[in-house]
């Protein structure tokens, strides 16, 4: 027999149908439905008329039904008292909605089951927003266990590990069973954990929110890396920290590129240093050989004057000074030699024989304790380089090295072909790639401070004690490498000794036999030619207008090209040579030797010059061929050129 409800009150029944959000009513013990409230009319779509005397399962899905959720919500209400649960459920129309259900076992005075009570509420907006939370929660898990570029965990509040993904198993080379729980340190180096580093890094975070840094960090092979690393501190509602979210990031390779870079602009750096001082040297140097030759050819003139007169004061006084403007003129080819702008005459050498020949003169010049050993090889290429400047720079870097090994030691002087590819010369600007024979000269001596190391080759820069050395040793080697189409380089360290690396280029013509020197003669006949003197050094242009006419030249002088191209348009002005500076203000002598050929095509031309042949070509100021005297001159030699180039057909 079934139990009809009825209210107890017409109070209640109107409390229970003002209620608008949640569905309230009463089932039998069948599961038929027996009152209906306002809100159950609005929540799931059925007027009374149409749900009660029905069956509760009409709300569930299919699924559930198929599963028996109703019964089984029934028989727990009745075993228990209440059922709860949340699930998808069906309005009438057919639509879902997720609801929040109570089912309350409903007993009479003697406990005897005679109903339920159930109230159900629509949270589906609620459900919605906790699954799209979970959503946006797996979204960012597979994000951030699909990120491999870049190791991105959290930390408790004490540090340890607490997650890991993909990347942070590449970077790192942990699994996540391997590091979570253990502290993040383990990632940093000895020296920053004795630093304490890491404990710094969590302190700041905590206090401001963010650290960041970049330093070397620890793989679990033991292998460093150069890492970009951000601490992020976590907190709840209440702003209690919960942990921190760690994301490092691999910068081996951008270090090591900033490192590679930094380095090559270094060696820029001091590459431009060196040739501006270069440029200076030079400069300076050219500038004085102008005033050494009025020097030097005056005092020949003061020698010649009182060799019949004089007394022997006289002539030891003129030939001290003679030989005291002869050092200055080595002082100054040394100069011109740093500056690339000695005169060279280069040669094919075949560097066996070379370096077989000087073994025994540099083991007499160095002495017994010093044990000199060559090391040629087979297939040695040949280069093209000034024999005598080539001996001279070996032979000063065999001194430097003695005096560096006081007490005795070894020296070894060895050549090899090398072939210099685009990486290294990526690493060495200044060395093209192309095959070259490396002469190296090493040591066993005290080796050099990086400090020594960065001025070696500037010039008058020395660690010896004063009036021992001129401290253009090395600037002279410099320079002339540089000059012969190479590089130089020097490896040396405290206590380990020195090597310098001398690299020329590989010489691929046929070998050439040197040419016989010029017999020195003066053809007489020389009083009717006249030569134009071009300088604009009033001192040198009056010296050597002054020898000139001493050797029965007529002689023009002018200051300047202006004046010199003035004196060729004259009609009737005999000139037979034109002797012209390379250097000048306005014109210079190779503009100057163009117009006066335009002027007077079959006129002589023989220029003058403080810096050397090739330094004039190679800058544009002079063409390759012509005739050329490189400042100081003697007496000789200028009467001897001169003559030449009259008699010349």
């Amino acid at each position: 027999m079934k139990t009809t409800f009825v209210g107890d009150s017409r109070s209640l029944e109107l409390l229970i149908n003002a209620i608008v959000d949640y569905a309230i009513f009463m089932l039998d013990t069948d599961g038929l439905v027996r009152t209906w409230n306002k809100g159950a009319e609005r929540l799931k779509g059925y007027a009374p008329d149409e749900i009660i005397g029905k069956h509760f399962s009409i709300f569930y899905t299919p699924e559930d039904r198929e599963i028996g959720l109703p019964k089984r919500a029934l028989a727990t209400a009745a075993e228990t008292g209440r059922f709860a649960s949340e699930g998808w459920r069906v309005r009438k129309d057919g639509r879902r909605f997720w609801a929040l259900v109570v089912l309350d076992a409903i007993r009479d005075e003697e406990g005897r089951l005679i109903g339920f009570a159930k109230v159900t509420r629509d949270i589906t907006e609620r459900q919605q927003a906790h699954n799209d939370l979970l959503e946006s929660e797996r979204r960012y898990r597979r994000l951030v266990e699909a990120v491999v570029d870049y190791a991105i965990f959290q930390l408790d509040p004490s540090g340890h590990v607490a997650t890991w993904n993909a990347g942070a198993e590449r970077i790192k080379g942990y699994r996540p069973d391997e590091i979570i729980g253990r502290h993040f340190s383990a990632f940093y180096t000895p020296e920053d954990i004795k630093k304490g580093v890491p404990t710094k890094a969590l302190a700041e975070a905590s206090e401001k929110g963010r650290f960041e840094a970049e330093g070397w960090r620890m793989r679990k092979d033991g292998t460093r890396f150069w890492a970009s690393v951000v601490i992020d501190r976590i907190t709840d509602e209440s702003g209690a920290i919960i942990g921190f979210a760690k994301v490092t990031r691999d910068l081996t390779e951008r270090k090591q590129a900033q490192d590679e870079l930094q380095r090559v602009q270094e060696q820029l750096v001091a590459s431009q240093k060196l040739e501006a001082v270069g440029q200076l040297s030079g400069g300076i140097a050219h500038d004085f050989n102008n005033l050494l030759m009025i020097v030097l050819g005056n005092l020949e003139n003061a020698e010649r004057a009182s060799r019949n007169i004089a007394g022997p004061n006289l002539h030891r006084a003129l030939a001290n000074a003679k030989r005291g403007a002869q050092r200055a003129a080595a002082l100054t080819s040394r100069l011109l030699a740093f500056s690339r702008r000695q005169a060279l005459d280069p040669k094919p050498i075949h560097l066996n024989g070379f370096l077989s020949g000087l073994q025994e003169f540099l083991q007499r010049t160095l002495g017994e304790r010093i044990e000199v050993q060559t090391v040629g090889g087979a297939g040695l290429w040949q280069i093209e380089a000034d024999v005598n400047h080539l001996e001279s720079t070996i032979v000063n870097l065999a001194i430097n090295a003695r005096d560096a090994m006081p007490n005795g030691g070894k020296l070894t002087i060895e050549a090899a072909n090398v072939s210099a590819d685009e990486n290294y010369s990526r690493a060495n600007p200044e060395l093209a790639a192309g095959q070259y024979v490396v002469i190296s000269v090493s040591d066993t001596g005290s080796g050099m401070t990086p400090e020594v190391l960065d001025h070696a080759f500037e010039p008058f820069f020395t660690t010896k004690e004063p009036g021992q050395g001129t401290g253009l040793g090395l600037s002279q080697v410099y320079g002339f490498v540089k000059q012969s189409g190479g590089h130089v380089k020097i490896y040396s360290e405290v206590g380990e000794g020195t090597s310098i690396k001398m690299y020329f280029p590989r010489y691929f013509g046929d070998e050439r036999p040197a040419s016989d020197d010029v017999d020195e003669f003066i053809s007489e006949g020389a009083s009717v030619e006249t030569i134009l003197v071009v300088e604009d050094d009033a001192d040198l242009r009056a010296y050597v207008s002054d020898v000139l006419r001493d050797l029965n030249y007529r002689v023009l002088s002018a200051g300047s090209a202006q004046v010199a191209l003035t004196t060729l348009l004259q009609e009737g002005q005999q000139v037979d040579l034109l002797l012209t500076d390379v250097v000048m203000p306005g014109i210079n002598g190779r503009e100057l030797g163009r117009r006066a050929q335009q002027i007077r095509p079959h006129l002589r031309i023989l220029y003058m010059t403080g810096y050397s042949r090739n330094a004039v070509v190679h800058q544009g100021r002079l063409d390759e061929g012509v005739d050329l005297m490189e400042k100081p001159v003697t007496q000789a030699r200028l009467a001897l050129k001169v003559r030449e180039i009259l008699d010349r057909t």
